[in-house]
């Protein structure tokens, strides 16, 4: 690890004229609260959190912070699970809570301008009033901000249809490590002038520069939708489901796995579950259709139906209320919620080629049966994206420190054989770094690694992710 610039009291007071008495915080409670995110019990304390209100002030804390070789790490909702948050340097982390405006929304063109801390949700519902459509929702899309969404490439259960974050930025206000600001593209649809930085800060984790404006495009808005779940007796089945409706032809909007045991604590965890959960179901799907009216987003789920009653899968229960459709939907996005307080645990963000989802499920439950450990696993299936959460329960420490590692290891080189990778949407950050090995060989690493010195010679960007 680089030696870095400890803070001193000349350096608080610098960056205080810089941000006002308000945008820095030395207190104790501060310095915890953003020494964590939701990435397993890992804690980092910084030494100083601030607070920029603008871009102007982003460049001069970073042109000084640079000069200085003092440690930069930007924090979002800390929703993380990665530890792309964790200040693993110490030094200053620099918090975009009221980074959260709402710039413009553009209607004629489909675009929208947002600040990093604007939060998912918020920006949904107001480009819904204008009938536009931002599609990218992951499961804490309730409370993650959109800078770290670009940061992460978040998903979330809408991607089979619509695409991911990258899908949707076309241009990015940048404050670079030593503090000049740059824009990384343009706004528009088409871009082929020169190499495309958008693309490459998209996913960079705050290692290549800090994220000040969000350009995206925005479609417009399907306000109706039919949802349905079907149960399966046998998990494998249900993930070969998945790749038949898709080559039947079927457009869902998203396509959901839970397995079993992810459906029961999860259900236990939000209290009420509309429907019965029967002992013999291994998984469920759990399928939305969309559409401009509710015609159309029936049509789309009759065929879905049609495809699934042909195979044998007749069981299918539609939502018959807003208020069915809220509970399934919570059902899974609080899955992740469910699984952290029920143990320990270790979660692989695993995603491979859609038709290859089977087999590696397959593999999860054999891995897991041949180290004596349990796995909860569920994901968004139609892009063949499986969560596996592998649970400590009663295992003893110092097993669980040993044999994890492996296990990770294992998982992971079965998804680079399957044609898939280590992460699809939760980044690589700090708690994954050490597998980067497994996809990518050495000389693809040191070009990482040379990158991140082009943007960042000093290494004051969120220090200790990913590749260094």
């Amino acid at each position: 690890m680089k030696n870095y610039h400890r803070l001193n009291s000349q350096d608080i007071g610098y960056l205080t004229k810089i941000l006002g008495e308000a945008g820095i915080k030395t207190d104790l409670d501060s310095l915890k609260s953003a020494s964590s995110d939701e990435s397993e019990d890992l804690k980092f304390l910084p030494e100083a959190v601030i607070f920029p209100k603008d871009t102007s002030e982003i460049s001069a804390v970073l042109k000084y912070c640079n000069e200085n070789h003092i440690p930069v790490t930007t924090r979002g909702a800390g929703t993380g699970l990665s530890g792309g948050a964790l200040p693993v340097s110490g030094g200053i982390v620099l918090s975009t809570k009221f980074l959260n405006k709402i710039l413009w929304i553009d209607e004629q063109n489909m675009q929208a301008c947002v600040e990093p801390g604007v939060v998912n949700y918020v920006f949904q519902e107001e480009v819904k009033k204008k009938n536009l459509f931002y599609p990218p929702d992951p499961a804490s899309w309730q409370s993650c901000t959109m800078g770290g969404n670009v940061a992460h490439v978040s998903g979330g259960p809408r991607a089979v249809k619509y695409g991911t974050t990258r899908d949707y930025i076309l241009n990015l206000e940048v404050v670079l490590a030593n503090g000049d600001i740059i824009q990384t593209g343009a706004n528009t649809l088409k871009y082929s002038t020169g190499y495309n930085l958008t693309h490459l800060m998209i996913g960079s984790e705050g290692t290549l520069g800090i994220i000040t404006k969000i350009i995206t495009r925005l479609i417009p808005y399907p306000s109706c939708n039919v949802l349905l779940m079907v149960p399966f007796v046998n998990a494998t089945e249900a993930c070969k489901m998945v790749n038949e409706l898709i080559l039947k032809g079927c457009r869902p909007s998203a396509l959901e796995f839970m397995e079993g045991e992810a459906i029961r604590l999860s259900a236990r965890y939000c209290g009420s579950v509309p429907f019965e959960i029967k002992p013999e179901w291994d998984a469920i799907l759990l399928i939305e259709a969309d559409g401009f009216t509710q015609d159309e987003a029936m049509h789309e789920a009759e065929k879905i139906s049609s495809v699934l009653e042909c195979k044998g899968y007749s069981e299918i229960w539609f939502a018959q209320s807003a208020e069915e459709k809220e509970a399934l939907w919570k059902i899974r996005r609080k899955a992740g919620e469910a699984v952290r307080h029920t143990s320990v645990y270790k979660e692989e963000d695993t995603v491979v080629p859609r038709a290859c989802l089977p087999e590696l499920l397959e593999y999860v439950r054999v891995l897991c049966k041949e180290n004596g450990i349990r796995a909860v696993c569920y994901g968004h299936a139609g892009d063949g994206n499986l969560h596996v959460n592998i649970l400590k329960e009663k295992l003893p420490d110092h097993i669980w420190k040993n044999r994890l590692p492996g296990i990770i290891r294992q998982l992971f080189q079965k998804c680079k054989s399957l044609g898939g990778t280590i992460s699809g949407e939760h980044g690589i950050g700090y708690v994954q770094k050490e597998y980067m090995p497994v996809v990518f060989p050495e000389y693809h690493m040191e070009l990482f690694r040379q990158i991140k010195k082009v943007f960042d010679p000093n290494l004051i960007l969120n220090p200790e992710k990913i590749c260094f």
